[in-house]
Formats: structure tokens, sequence, C-alpha cells
């Protein structure tokens, strides 16, 4: 089977579709893998780090995505995207199928059957396919972090031989994962 791993070109975002520890796994499985030159650099990976893992690296959309059976990606893919894409093809990111539906429906017309992420239910089976969860908790973290830059007291308590300073107050809003931290 060959995996296509693509570059993501939704401006502001970071995150990438695979790493090269995921990537090694893949290939170990059996699977052949493309990955879209460039795609790991926001995370500070280069290239050559999918090169040790046994994938190959693709100059171009195009090149990376011939011949895949499946197509990773963060995002929906655009119009021009889907217009890449070939019949038969398993298209596997966050495609928010309740508020797209046009690009859920273009993918179906073309052929290709398409997983949304982040429509895989939260259950122990799925637990290590559970985008949502995973994301919230970095989310989560991120955003205290954020606000304890923010007070103007330090967060924890500190005792030192100088004296005292008491911990900043915080009320959290919030319910799920995201909550947790």
């Amino acid at each position: 089977m060959k995996i296509a791993a693509m570059k993501e070109t939704k401006p502001g975002e970071n995150r990438i579709p695979l790493i090269p520890a995921t990537a090694d796994k893949l290939v170990k499985l059996g699977a052949t893998l493309v990955v879209q030159s460039g795609m790991g650099q926001t995370l500070g990976l280069e290239d050559d780090a999918y090169r040790k893992v046994g994938a190959t690296v693709a100059d171009s959309a195009e090149s990376c995505l011939d011949g895949a059976q499946v197509v990773l990606r963060m995002h929906k893919p655009s119009a021009d995207q889907i217009g890449q894409l070939s019949e038969g093809q398993v298209h596997i990111s966050y495609l928010d199928p309740f508020q797209d539906q046009a690009t859920v429906r273009e993918l179906a017309a073309k052929g290709i059957s398409a997983i949304s992420l982040e429509m895989i239910p939260r259950s122990t089976i799925a637990q290590k396919m559970d985008v949502v969860s995973s994301q919230a908790n970095l989310a989560g973290y991120a955003a205290v972090v954020i606000a304890a830059d923010r007070l103007e007291k330090i967060l924890p308590m500190m005792s030192t031989p100088a004296g005292t300073i008491s911990p900043s107050r915080v009320f959290v809003i919030g319910a799920g994962v995201a909550g947790l931290q």
C-alpha cells in the first residue's frame, strides 16, 4: 500500500499529518510511504528525518500523490487539491463534514473515500485515533501557559529564604479534555 503524506497549505497551521516515528512504524508494517518535501518544516523536521526511516520524499504534490492509495493531510482539501486526487483513493484528514458538506460531496462524486478524523468516536478501541481529545489536551496545556504568562502574579507558590510568595488563584471555565490541564 502506498501512503502519501501531504504538506499543509492552510495559513498558520503548524501541525503535520505524520511524524518520522509514525512513518517508521508504517514502513515497518510494509507500507510504501511518500512524503511531500517540506512537510515537517513547521516542526523543525527535515526531509532527511523521513528518508532515514525509509520514506521517499517527493518534490511536488503531484508526484507525492501519484499511485497512492491513501492520502494523509491535516485539513480538508481545497477544490484544486481534490482535482489532484484519483478515484479509489482514501483521503484522511479533518474534514468538518457538518459545516462543509460541499467538500464531502465533491470527494464522493470523484469516487474518493474520506475519513474525517474528528468524527472518529471517543472510545477505548479507537483511543489511539482520537484526535479531538489529544488536540484539546494540547490546547488546554497551551491555554494554561499563555494565561500564566499574562498573570500579574506568579502561578505557583514559592518559598525561599527571602520569604514566601503566595500562589495566584485562578478559575478555569470550560469542560472536556482541555479543562483537565
